[in-house]
C-alpha cells in the first residue's frame, strides 16, 4: 500500500509541478525589439509593469538611460511618445526617434551628449556625461497639463 501511495504522490507531483511552479519561474516581460539609427543602437518602450520591469533591468546594461514622466502636485506618471534627440559636443544628431513608451536606453561611447525630449510641444534640454564604464541616466520630467495637451 505504501508503495503505491508514493507512487501516486509522485505522479501527481510530476503532473501539477510546471502549474505550481509556473509562477516562480515565469518568463520574463519580452523587451522591445533593438533598433538602429545611424551607428547608435537603441530600444524604447516600457510599456506595462511587466515591460517596465524588464527594461529598468536591461538599463544597467546600456550607456544611457532616458526616462520620461509628468507629475502634479500629488503624483508622477509615465509619458510616452515624446520626441528624442541627442546630439554629440560638436552638436551632430546621433539620434532621433519618438518614444514608444515611458524608456529610451542607447548606446553611446564615453562622452558628453545634449539631449533635447519634446512632450506636449514643450521641450526639455539635459546634457548627460557618459564615463567609461559609467552609465547615465536622465529623468525628464514635464507638469501634467503638458501631457493633457499632449493627449
Amino acid at each position: 500500500m505504501r508503495a503505491k501511495f508514493n507512487r501516486t504522490a509522485i505522479a501527481i507531483a510530476v503532473a501539477l509541478g510546471p502549474l505550481a511552479l509556473g509562477a516562480a519561474f515565469a518568463t520574463p516581460a519580452t523587451l522591445p525589439p533593438v533598433q538602429k539609427s545611424g551607428t547608435v543602437e537603441f530600444m524604447s518602450g516600457g510599456i506595462g509593469q511587466d515591460e517596465s520591469r524588464a527594461i529598468e533591468m536591461a538599463s544597467r546594461e546600456w550607456p544611457l538611460t532616458l526616462e520620461f514622466a509628468a507629475k502634479d502636485q500629488h503624483r508622477s506618471d509615465f509619458a510616452a511618445e515624446v520626441n528624442v534627440v541627442i546630439r554629440d559636443a560638436k552638436g551632430h544628431t546621433l539620434l532621433q526617434t519618438a518614444s514608444t513608451g515611458p524608456f529610451v536606453l542607447a548606446r553611446l561611447t564615453p562622452g558628453r551628449y545634449d539631449v533635447e525630449a519634446t512632450l506636449g510641444g514643450r521641450t526639455l534640454h539635459e546634457t548627460v556625461v557618459i564615463g567609461k564604464g559609467q552609465p547615465a541616466k536622465a529623468l525628464f520630467l514635464w507638469p501634467t497639463e503638458v501631457v493633457g495637451q499632449h493627449s
